[in-house]
């Protein structure tokens, strides 16, 4: 090769090793930004495509296991205003319908999320069916595993709440008879939206 051909290809390799360069950088600083915890994708009800839960990275998160028949399902109604209350502070609520309990969640989820909008008019993220209890062994739910792991809590009953705080790491557990609009819930979590 002469001179001349070895310049023409300096300039597109300088380009091209920048590019891998800064492709691995941001890899490496999601891979650090986003917390264990968060670090996965789960299908969303609606349409089944993955959505990586980092999106919700230094937010608040309510994390709770639903169902259409049960006699906690109004709750629907109390995490929806909730979350349109406190969204723009840096809350999420994302529901996870599961039919462990009860059999009480027995529809498709086109079937859910027809339901959850018509009757609750749910805005919130929803998640495909999952199971979330104990007894699913090796089906449980990753993030429910991962969630069980954290507080030492799993559910017992639909409706069954997580808060994750904006750390992503800080994990409470609250059962089903603590309803969304409880004084001290709420109070927890202006509490948890206020740290910085």
């Amino acid at each position: 090769m002469d001179a001349f051909t070895i310049r023409s290809f300096a300039a597109p390799l300088r380009s091209a090793i920048a590019a891998a360069l800064l492709i691995c950088s941001a890899a490496s600083t999601h891979a650090a930004s986003c917390p264990a915890l968060l670090d996965r994708s789960l299908l969303r009800l609606q349409d089944e495509k993955p959505q990586s839960l980092c999106q919700y990275n230094g937010k608040v998160i309510v994390v709770v296991n639903t169902a259409s028949h049960c006699g906690f399902t109004s709750q629907y109604k109390d995490l929806e205003a909730l979350y349109a209350r406190y969204r723009d502070r840096g809350l999420v609520v994302l529901g996870f319908p599961s039919n462990d309990f009860g059999s009480q969640e027995p529809g498709s989820n086109q079937e859910i999320a027809a339901f959850c909008s018509s009757t609750f008019g749910v805005k919130f993220p929803m998640f495909t069916k999952s199971r979330v209890s104990t007894s699913a062994g090796a089906d449980i739910n990753p993030l429910y595993a991962d969630l069980r792991k954290v507080t030492g809590s799993t559910p017992r009953w639909n409706f069954h709440k997580y808060v994750i705080a904006r750390d992503g790491t800080t994990v409470e557990s609250y059962s089903a008879l603590t309803a969304p609009d409880d004084k001290s819930f709420v109070e927890r979590i202006e509490k948890l939206l206020a740290a910085r």
